[in-house]
């Protein structure tokens, strides 16, 4: 195992800590900061070039979270494109480790992942390896390497967009961009033509490498792991929720940790462990999106070596009551960890509007704190977990688009504006306080004028 200790300070330098991925994401898991400023470790931030300006205005406004950066570097390069920030990250790297010790590096976010895989493969520190930060920023390499969970794909290549197979192919099938995060570009195609249609004239880049897969129906969960020396130390499932029956889209609206008991929970997981080892995970956390379909199959969507998405960090606190953020970094800093299991069972709720302007977000559960508005990367609020055997809760409500936000369909991630978390005892008392949350939330939306 890596070690942080005295051998690796240098004491003419600081000891620094690389979070890697977008600004908001390390703001709104944003316990990160402020476990390595109680270690008295400089945290040092590497994101998108897009997050300048407002990177620099949240350091230098003293406030918490973002005045604990220590530094800030901008790497530019578009998601879209394979390996297109690695050479600013090294480069960036390269400079800081000139004058900071560094002694860790974790990608907090999906855009980053391959290439904190590299450096701390360069930095010799803890990391999920080269061939698992590689592969699960990449979904093509995941079908090729991870085939025997994988749904039936077709890799398109640029430069094969005029020569697809079409006649082979079972319709309906999804159609994906490989490189791409929160859903975006994501679509369920019915037939050749319209897939065609796609293809040469939708919204994908000419350097964009396409999937087409075979549409999978059946319930979606997660597996949220945590691995050190190449061993699951802890995994817990996560039950979701999509617009897919709706739409031709597949856009997350609900997140339930722990899902609820099933025959079918040790076959997911059996599944995941078997996927972190193809994938050789050496240290970190691993978020596995998986399908049981109707005929039992366990069918990989997609796996992700950072920090999960949407509220996932929160609900592990609500739902076990410790954070995980501080073991990530004990696990990226070498450090022996345990984490505990849940002992009440949390639930993320993504609200659907009407399309227009978004005027105001109004709660009148009783329980109701006040609606935080996170839409421009404000940090999300501490949330304060309960008691195993504490009644059903209302922890915190978040409007994630500003006032005046023109509120379109949901295709994307980036498309949902309101958002509200709560726990339980049982899953009974998590339904029951869902409906009546529901009932209690007003979105304001005046007509578009457009």
């Amino acid at each position: 195992m890596h070690r942080v200790g005295p051998e690796r300070i240098d004491p003419e330098r600081t000891p620094a800590f690389v979070l890697l991925g977008g600004l908001r994401v390390i703001l709104r898991n944003w316990r990160y900061l402020a476990e390595l400023e109680r270690r008295g470790i400089a945290p040092l931030v590497l994101t998108s070039e897009q997050w300048r300006a407002e990177t620099l205005r949240q350091m230098g406004s003293g406030l918490r979270p973002g005045a604990l950066i220590e530094e800030a570097g901008f790497v530019s390069g578009s998601v879209s494109v394979e390996g297109g920030f690695t050479s600013g990250a090294v480069a960036q790297i390269m400079a800081w480790r000139e004058r900071f010790d560094i002694v860790g590096v974790f990608a907090a976010g999906e855009m980053l992942v391959e290439q904190t895989g590299v450096i701390a493969d360069l930095l010799g520190l803890p990391s999920p390896g080269l061939r698992a930060t590689r592969i699960c920023r990449n979904k093509y390499l995941q079908r090729a390497y991870l085939a025997e969970w994988s749904p039936r794909s077709l890799v398109v290549p640029p430069e094969g967009r005029d020569s697809v197979p079409y006649d082979g192919l079972r319709f309906p099938v999804v159609l994906k961009p490989s490189a791409r995060r929160e859903s975006s570009g994501v679509r369920t195609v019915l037939d050749r033509d319209q897939l065609a249609g796609l293809i040469a004239g939708g919204d994908y880049a000419a350097g964009e490498t396409l999937l087409v897969e075979e549409r999978v129906s059946g319930q979606e969960f997660s597996v949220e792991a945590l691995i050190q020396d190449g061993h699951v130390i802890f995994e817990s499932l996560t039950r979701k929720r999509t617009n897919e029956e709706s739409t031709d889209c597949f856009v997350e609206l609900g997140h339930t940790v722990p899902a609820p008991p099933s025959p079918d929970n040790e076959r997911l997981l059996a599944a995941n462990r078997a996927i972190v080892a193809r994938l050789a995970v050496e240290h970190g956390i691993v978020h596995t999106e998986l399908r049981l379909t109707g005929d039992g199959r366990v069918v990989l969507m997609e796996v992700a070596a950072r920090t999960p998405g949407d509220g996932l960090l929160p609900l592990y606190h609500l739902a076990t009551g410790r954070p995980m953020e501080p073991d990530i970094l004990r696990i990226a800093l070498g450090e022996p960890v345990t984490y505990p299991e849940p002992v009440r069972h949390a639930r993320q709720v993504y609200l659907e509007t009407a399309q227009g302007v978004l005027e105001d977000v109004k709660v009148r559960h009783p329980q109701a704190p006040a609606v935080v508005w996170a839409a421009n990367g404000e940090p999300w609020p501490e949330i304060t977990p309960g008691g195993a055997d504490e009644p059903a809760a209302l922890r915190a409500v978040l409007a994630l688009k500003p006032r005046g936000s023109l509120i379109g369909p949901l295709t994307e991630s980036g498309d949902r504006a309101v958002t509200f978390l709560i726990d339980a005892r049982t899953v009974a008392e998590l339904d029951a306080i869902e409906a009546e949350v529901r009932d209690s939330v007003d979105i304001v939306i005046a007509p578009s004028s457009s």
